[in-house]
């Protein structure tokens, strides 16, 4: 009799074990997983197949691998020409903005001042952001908007440039604005402008590794959570 229990002890604890290890197998497939987080800290590449069509432009919107961002020319707050040798090697956030804007500029504005905050003291980490509004937001303007926030001008470039490069950067490079022509916007007014809360995670690649709701603290630590992770992978200190 108690060899009986001692078998079907065995037999119960080695059912249990093997469906504990097939769940764990069926939450590391997938790429979001806690388990697969933990297991390599790598975060999936994203490439315009993988974004909503409406923030991609139609040319690259079939692009399923290899996407990275294009070369850029833009002056950042103090007048200094920023392009893409500036950031290669690096991992920065990207969005795009305007100084005038009183709607979810300065609360986008007010988590890249934490996200800054995180990473002051890192030499691999910087952020771009871009004028949506080049037409009023000169370098000067730039730099007061900079300097209300407390932006360090080594870390974080606020950039302009003419409306159709940022536009070309916005949709083709880190895929997180709408077509101009959305229907949504009012051609003409304030609100024709690329606009967007989407903030844009790359990698020293040049590639996307994140997208995030700027607005959202949450997802601005889910950020900062994955800056960490990137630094793993590419072993930066």
């Amino acid at each position: 009799m108690k060899q009986r229990i001692i078998i079907f002890t065995l037999i119960v604890l080695t059912g249990m074990t093997i469906a504990v290890v097939m769940n764990m197998q069926h939450y590391s497939d997938e790429p979001d997983s806690p388990v697969n987080r933990s297991q390599n800290n790598r975060l999936k590449v994203i490439n315009p197949s993988d974004v909503n069509p409406k923030l991609v432009d139609p040319e690259i919107q079939d692009v399923t691998k290899d996407h990275t961002i294009s070369d850029f020319s833009f002056q950042n707050q103090l007048g200094d020409t920023i392009t893409k040798a500036d950031v290669v090697g690096k991992i920065f956030v990207t969005d795009f903005f305007f100084t005038t804007c009183a709607g979810i500029c300065p609360k986008m504005t007010t988590q890249l001042k934490r996200v800054q905050a995180e990473f002051k003291n890192d030499p691999n980490f910087l952020i771009l952001s871009h004028t949506v509004n080049p037409s009023i937001d000169t370098v000067e303007t730039m730099r007061a908007y900079a300097e209300r926030f407390d932006a360090d001008p080594e870390k974080w470039w606020f950039l302009t440039g003419s409306k159709h490069d940022l536009y070309i950067m916005a949709r083709k490079s880190y895929l997180v604005v709408p077509d101009e022509a959305d229907p949504d916007f009012d051609h003409g007014g304030e609100s024709d402008f690329l606009h967007t809360e989407n903030f844009a995670l790359i990698d020293p690649d040049g590639r996307i590794r994140g997208m995030y709701d700027g607005t959202n603290p949450e997802e601005v630590d889910e950020l900062i959570r994955d800056v960490y992770d990137l630094k793993k992978e590419y072993e930066l200190d």
